[in-house]
């Protein structure tokens, strides 16, 4: 094999990676009651992100396009929650880089097919979003005050963040 990873634990790390941003966008759905518009866009990239990764082989022509039209969408609503504030400037980031993915998927030159720089800058900004994400995680220990019926608690709100910028950054390895 020589360093290179067997056709069956390619398989196994793709399905962890989709039920990884099922669950994320599952947790992100059910909290869109009390949150609204940014957990909403968090549930769309959790599942969209869990349908990109779902390994179908030579079948699912359909998926960069489709997913194309969903991020495109999930961008402009982006777009629209940047009138909260700039804090929402990550889930535009989001949004286009999903679809630079699936315009990647869909040029079926397969891996590689992004542009390098671009694909770089992107590895660079999840990288530095990660490591920020759970040194924030980290040091969020120590006794929580109780939220309140409605909310959900803050660190498991992070780690929810922080597995969807895992399975991102896995996902531009994989370009």
């Amino acid at each position: 094999m020589h360093g290179s990873a067997s056709p069956l634990s390619a398989s196994v790390s793709s399905w962890l990676l989709v039920l990884l941003c099922a669950v994320s966008g599952a947790y992100c759905l059910r909290r869109v009651r009390g949150w609204g518009g940014a957990a909403a866009g968090e549930a769309v990239m959790g599942f969209g992100m869990a349908l990109m990764a779902v390994p179908l082989g030579g079948g699912g022509a359909w998926r960069p396009t489709v997913l194309g039209v969903v991020f495109c969408a999930a961008a402009l609503h982006a777009l629209w929650l940047l009138r909260g504030g700039a804090h929402h400037a990550h889930h535009l980031v989001g949004s286009l880089t999903m679809v630079y993915m699936a315009a990647a998927a869909g040029s079926g030159h397969g891996h590689g097919a992004g542009l390098p720089p671009l694909t770089g800058a992107l590895l660079l900004y999840y990288a530095g979003y990660v490591v920020l994400g759970g040194t924030r995680l980290i040091t969020a220990g120590g006794p929580a005050p109780a939220p309140a019926a409605h909310a959900a608690p803050t660190e498991l709100i992070r780690a929810c963040r922080l597995a969807m910028g895992l399975g991102m950054l896995a996902m531009l390895l994989s370009m």
